[in-house]
């Protein structure tokens, strides 16, 4: 199981955790003599999905126009912090006084897991009430429906692809992006997550930990620059 999940070791971790939970449960039931899984060290997490730098985020607006839906979904996923499955359930019933109203979708059958109220700039706002009241959603396919979470994938992954950025930039990946620069505004780890909806500070704390050795490095520099 290890070595046929290598590419997904993250995904391996999280089945090897819920197999071993069953095992346990039935061995305390008498129900099997041994747990395969006990004492077996799980794999190392990897690198997960490659966050957007800033020259990602800036290649791909220069390559997209305004107006045009790839330039609006990487700026509802950059701006909001969320996952592909929410933001392409958002619409203009979602804002409330220059705030997003979010129901996070991910959990248990699929039920609200995490309730986020996210203010959004007021010039995006605006950009988001001009589209076209008659859409469902503000991100909707050429005939005018709701993009499915998989096909937003594809097609989001094509739109980086054409504008010239490097294999991997995935939707999920401005998720990341959104924290990171969160953290490099100086937001805590709390801050971040009351927009990103994290219940685990783990992630979001290693970005802000990034951001604040960047910011102490160059301060430092800064002072033996002006000191030479």
């Amino acid at each position: 199981m290890i070595d046929a999940g290598a590419a997904k070791p993250g995904a391996t971790r999280t089945l090897m955790k819920r197999l071993n939970s069953v095992f346990v449960f039935a061995s305390a039931r008498g129900l099997v003599i041994h747990n395969p899984f006990a004492g077996v060290k799980l794999p190392r997490e990897g690198p997960g999905f490659r966050a957007w730098s800033d020259d990602d985020i800036q290649r791909f607006l220069d390559h997209w126009p305004e107006g045009s839906r790839p330039r609006l979904a990487m700026l509802l996923l950059l701006h909001t912090g969320q996952r592909r499955s929410d933001v392409v359930r958002m619409g203009r019933q979602h804002l409330r006084s220059g705030v997003l109203a979010v129901a996070q979708s991910k959990g248990r059958a699929g039920q609200p897991q995490v309730s986020l109220q996210i203010p959004l700039h007021p010039d995006f706002v605006a950009q988001l009430q001009a589209l076209p009241k008659a859409d469902p959603t503000f991100l909707t396919t050429v005939y005018g429906r709701p993009l499915t979470p998989e096909g937003f994938t594809n097609w989001f992954s094509d739109c980086a692809a054409k504008a010239g950025l490097p294999s991997g930039c995935s939707a999920h990946g401005l998720r990341k992006a959104a924290a990171r620069r969160l953290a490099e505004a100086g937001c805590s780890a709390h801050q971040i997550a009351a927009i990103t909806g994290h219940k685990s500070l783990k992630e979001i704390e290693r970005y802000t930990q990034t951001a604040r050795q960047t910011r102490l490095a160059r301060d430092a520099m800064v002072r033996l620059w002006d000191q030479s």
